[in-house]
């Protein structure tokens, strides 16, 4: 193809992006995707990460919350898994907790879902819904006796103090709307920052777990606006709730943005909204997607901080190297081993695929950069797949003005599109050149103007 001024390279890499295998244009200077460093993880996993390959273990990834999201979690498991053997594992685990509890209505619903299934050991305990049902009226007309007390004598402390028992009492069971009012309604009641922020962590809660997320958004930044100093436990509650929302918003950038900034004292102190192992997955997936090279090894793989998040989940740490350092086989490996389980996940599984197809194009991308011209058929290898799919997929790529490149359909050659560097310099220097004449005559007019006193202030006497 020397007529065309590219240089062929038919033996694009396997795994990887190698300086042997780059070709590059005669004069060229190399870019940035061209400096591809090997990061290899030799450490050993420690432990055996919640999310893998294999089929989930409920009752690991259970262990790892606490209260209503527990229950939450193992519901939409069993909705979704499509193994029986799980489904009745996660039944029978969200049977337990709810009694633990004090939320009849769910208790009635887990019962049906089970069905008889698991034996009647798992069955309906009307005497516990009873008994329940009855303590609940019993401790609902204490609070409303004790608030209307606090409201007569005007104690603004007690009348917090009662709306606050009232959240947790319907929060506790269920109903999350008049838990939400009764949280928000203490915010006229609250004398100092930490009353603020409590009550913006609860209304926070009930929030994620009513799916509203702009109430979320909005109580963040109620927290963050406190004057007094906000401790780096709570601070790092704030970030991870700021992150599920703009996950749930699909602003990829912002949630890991959100997620990368969560300090290490997060620990199990979120447990009741999300787990350790999910802020490195979330912040991690999110990152890929959205990052380009430079903040993906700032932001991510040089952040100590996230470090101590990424080494909960192996996996995710290893993905995120492999990806940095061009080993594309291994990344794609990884990610579609985790997919069953992040499937799973309560607020991810609406984005596993848009993720997935964001970090595959961005692979894509970053694999041609470096060329000249790359075999279809190599690079088909390198991205598991054939060369008929990934034809089309660099066709969606070149149209949407991704990849500056055309496809030589007849030998399964993509050839990139480099701009001419003769023309685009003689551009450069007639635009200089025009730029220094046009300079120079404002100049000289100017001087001239000056010469003879000739100027605005004095043409204005002059009328």
């Amino acid at each position: 193809m020397e007529g065309d001024g590219f240089l062929t390279h038919k033996q694009a890499p396997l795994l990887g992006l190698a300086s042997e295998s780059q070709a590059t244009m005669e004069g060229e200077d190399e870019g940035p995707g061209t400096m591809i460093e090997d990061i290899v993880c030799t450490e050993d996993m420690r432990s055996k990460p919640i999310i893998s390959s294999e089929q989930m273990d409920v009752e690991a990834y259970a262990s790892l919350y606490s209260g209503r999201t527990k229950i939450t979690r193992l519901l939409f498991v069993a909705d979704r898994c499509g193994n029986q053997s799980m489904q009745l594992e996660a039944l029978r685990m969200a049977y337990d907790e709810i009694k633990k509890g004090e939320n009849s209505q769910l208790f009635r619903e887990v019962v049906q879902k089970i069905d008889g299934r698991l034996g009647p050991a798992y069955g309906m305990d009307q005497a516990w819904v009873d008994n329940v049902d009855r303590r609940a009226e019993q401790r609902k007309d204490k609070l409303e006796n004790e608030l209307n007390s606090y409201r007569t004598n005007l104690i603004k402390e007690s009348i917090r103090m009662g709306y606050n028992d009232f959240g947790d009492f319907y929060y506790a069971h269920g109903v999350l709307g008049d838990a939400f009012k009764n949280y928000v309604r203490t915010r006229d009641y609250c004398t100092t920052s930490k009353h603020i922020i409590q009550m913006c962590l609860n209304a926070i809660l009930v929030s994620i777990e009513m799916g509203q997320f702009t109430h979320v958004t909005s109580y963040v930044s109620k927290a963050e606006q406190t004057p007094e100093a906000v401790d780096l436990v709570t601070v790092a509650k704030l970030r991870c709730a700021a992150g599920l929302a703009h996950l749930e918003g699909k602003k990829y950038k912002h949630a890991a943005r959100k997620f990368l900034e969560t300090g290490h004292e997060l620990g199990n102190n979120y447990t009741e909204v999300i787990a350790p192992q999910d802020v490195a997955t979330y912040g991690g997936l999110c990152a890929l997607a959205s990052f380009d090279r430079t903040e993906l090894k700032n932001k991510v793989i040089d952040n100590i901080n996230f470090r101590n998040f990424l080494e909960l989940v192996p996996e995710v740490r290893e993905l995120i190297n492999d990806f940095y350092s061009s080993r594309y086989a291994s990344c794609l490996e990884y990610l579609e081993n985790l997919k069953a389980n992040m499937l799973l996940d309560i607020h991810l599984y609406d984005h596993v695929e848009t993720l997935y197809n964001q970090i595959r194009h961005k692979a894509l991308i970053q694999y041609t950069h470096p060329f000249v011209s790359v075999d279809l058929h190599m690079m088909a290898s390198a991205f598991k797949t054939n060369v008929a799919g990934l034809e089309k997929e660099l066709e969606a790529l070149i149209t949407d003005n991704q990849i500056q490149a055309r496809i030589d359909s007849h030998n399964k050659i993509l050839y990139a599109r480099h701009a001419d560097q003769r023309n685009a310099t003689f551009q450069r220097v007639l635009q200089t050149g025009s730029e220094f004449d046009r300079d120079v005559r404002a100049m000289l007019l100017r001087a001239n103007l000056l010469k003879h006193e000739c100027n605005t202030r004095a043409a204005r006497k002059c009328l």
